[in-house]
């Protein structure tokens, strides 16, 4: 492990991988930006700027884009990964060969691969040598990406299993504008900046519909208990979930008008179609993969989850909106606490 880090490489130049690497450029690193498109690397080469994905935002001189993996990494002391989750495997496969020494790794996807139901960093461990297991970090919490890249205050959390480790890297990330929280809880930090996407959508429909602030409160807090449930049932720390990339992250996802997954749920509660919205849209709105697995999760530890079934069938069934909604207040009256 280096005992000094200065030199970080972020794979993944989406809106949010690219305003971390601002952020750390801005810092005083050295920086690399690994990119999928050369369009990207074209934009912030001339024009120093990602005008694909985070359009607006200069970036300082000392950012340098690629889009090879192995100039992406060399020398690096630190990696940061944001990939969206759809294509994490597939890059996780690619730079695995170049990683000849064990590396910290910071995983700041939230998301959930659709067609495992695996966490992050469980796909890490399919494809990353075994050394780097222990290296793992994951950074999630209410986080916009261009507010960050503005320099407006942001808190986030930074989980992993070595303690040292997640102190260094929080020193590297802190800036009087961007609060890094340490914790332990790897699999509930995780869940909770997935999920959290799944339930933006939602409440994205009930805004959609007009059905008002009593609706979209009710709905944040329901949606809150069905991941605080199956957050339990796969080992997660229950208080996690009332921390920053938990409640701090539903909160804002659920509610700001950024939220990309929330605009699709607005735009589902209005009568648009899953593919027209999608065919619309440039940057990936992760709760509609997420939602998919979410119900794999949901049915493998036998956990109740209306609301993740029923934006499912809504996603995936065409079921309407409203009857969707509907036989969510329909069900049976239950004790509010009887949800752990």
């Amino acid at each position: 492990m280096p005992t000094t880090i200065n030199n970080i490489s972020v794979i993944g130049a989406g809106a949010w991988g690219t305003a971390l690497a601002k952020h750390l450029a801005e810092k005083g690193l050295a920086v690399r930006l690994w990119a999928y498109e050369n369009t990207v690397v074209e934009s912030i080469h001339i024009a120093h700027e990602n005008s694909i994905f985070l359009k607006g935002i200069a970036l300082p001189l000392n950012l340098i884009a690629t889009t090879s993996l192995v100039d992406a990494i060399q020398d690096c002391q630190g990696i940061l990964f944001a990939v969206p989750s759809h294509a994490a495997r597939s890059v996780l496969r690619e730079l695995a060969p170049n990683l000849t020494d064990a590396r910290p790794l910071l995983c700041a996807t939230k998301g959930i691969e659709e067609d495992s139901a695996k966490l992050m960093t469980q796909l890490m461990e399919d494809e990353l040598p075994t050394a780097m297991h222990r290296f793992l970090m994951v950074l999630s919490g209410p986080s916009f990406a261009s507010e960050l890249a503005l320099g407006r205050p942001t808190a986030v959390c930074l989980a992993g299993t070595d303690d040292t480790l997640v102190r260094r890297f929080q020193d590297v990330l802190m800036t009087p504008t961007f609060r890094v929280y340490a914790d332990r809880d790897v699999i509930g930090v995780q869940l909770g900046g997935a999920l959290k996407n799944v339930m933006a959508l939602a409440a994205g429909v009930i805004d959609g519909l007009n059905l008002g602030l009593n609706a979209r409160a009710a709905l944040i807090t329901r949606g809150l208990a069905e991941i605080i449930r199956l957050g339990v049932a796969m080992g997660a720390d229950p208080r996690t979930f009332y921390g920053l990339s938990g409640v701090g992250d539903l909160v804002l996802t659920c509610t700001g008008t950024l939220s990309r997954n929330h605009t699709v749920g607005v735009q589902l509660g209005k009568g648009e179609r899953l593919e027209t919205i999608l065919d619309g849209m440039q940057a990936v709105a992760e709760g509609v993969r997420t939602a998919r697995a979410a119900l794999t999760l949901a049915r493998h530890y036998q956990v109740d989850m209306p609301i993740i079934q029923e934006i499912n069938a809504v996603l995936y069934d065409h079921k309407s909106c409203r009857k969707a909604v509907s036989d969510l207040m329909e069900r049976d009256a239950k004790p509010e606490k009887g949800w752990i």
